[in-house]
């Protein structure tokens, strides 16, 4: 008999394929088992009683779980608005430059470097009550004669994390739309001068939805990234006050590292994704439809 001989392609991937299962298969299946557990940091053994969809049904009947959902949907919303109109707003400001237009993309990318933890330390420090940059701009400005708390106030501290979302951000909008700008054909725009439409028309009926399918790229990409936003609030405020800036994530991680219930947290992780699945549905069906509009969908 002879040996039957290893496909060269198969030995060339299955190194990467051991440590794909080994990094992700491998911890997906134990947390989605660990799910339907009352796993307990604190208790090993709870790692073996099966209790089915208990978790579940606890999360989804638990107001603090909604709670969460509806403020990261609430932040969600804001911050990828304003970072699409703000992005968009620079892309095309910075696309009427003719000089120095790559430096100005180089410090658009700026903020991207960073990582969320550092942006969330950087926020942290800009409004800090006593020593923070904000309230001493205000206080030597004339502008107030006390010091506001940014990250203390309910209302105030989501403002604040909203401000750093769109900080670290909204250059992913600029840099997309831009790319969007410089791909638009140039006949339509001569023609729409040609005829006489103003500014405004030309970009609403051609500019804008040239762009539509660039835009929804961004608010998918973002989306995902609002969506699991844990760094940043964790940093800042802790998801305080009061819980009043806890999201998802932060719930989730207070669950299941504080509180020890890993079993319970791994369950509203699962809820959690599945949601975010959805919202990346949503927006790739808008992108598709933005596509089709323009004759671009294959």
């Amino acid at each position: 008999m002879r040996r039957k001989k290893i496909p060269t392609w198969f030995v060339l991937i299955f190194p990467a394929l051991v440590i794909l299962a080994a990094v992700v298969l491998v911890p997906l299946l134990f947390s989605l088992y660990s799910s339907f557990t009352p796993y307990k940091l604190t208790r090993p053994d709870t790692l073996f009683k099966w209790i089915g969809t208990f978790n579940y049904q606890k999360a989804i009947n638990s107001a603090v779980f909604w709670a969460a959902f509806g403020r990261t949907v609430l932040l969600l919303t804001i911050a990828l608005n304003l970072e699409m109109l703000l992005g968009l707003g620079l892309a095309l400001l910075v696309s009427r430059v003719t000089r120095g237009q790559r430096a100005l993309r180089t410090l658009m990318m700026f903020p991207m470097m960073f990582s969320p933890i550092l942006v969330g330390f950087q926020f942290k420090f800009i409004f800090n009550d006593n020593v923070g940059l904000v309230n001493n701009a205000l206080q030597s400005l004339g502008l107030t004669n006390e010091a506001i708390p940014w990250l203390v106030d309910k209302n105030l501290a989501m403002f604040s994390i909203i401000f750093a979302e769109m900080w670290s951000s909204t250059s992913v909008f600029a840099i997309l739309i831009l790319a969007g700008l410089f791909a638009i054909p140039q006949d339509p725009l001569e023609a729409a001068k040609v005829d006489g439409c103003t500014p405004w028309q030309t970009f609403r009926h051609i500019t804008l939805p040239f762009l539509m399918p660039f835009i929804y790229i961004a608010l998918a990409i973002r989306s995902l990234d609002v969506a699991r936003a844990y760094d940043i609030v964790q940093i800042m405020t802790n998801g305080g006050p009061a819980r009043r800036t806890e999201l998802l994530w932060t719930l989730i991680g207070r669950t299941g590292y504080v509180d020890a219930k890993m079993g319970y947290a791994n369950a509203m992780g699962y809820i959690s994704i599945v949601m975010a699945i959805f919202f990346t549905i949503f927006f790739f069906r808008k992108l598709n439809a933005a596509r089709s509009e323009l004759g671009m969908a294959g």
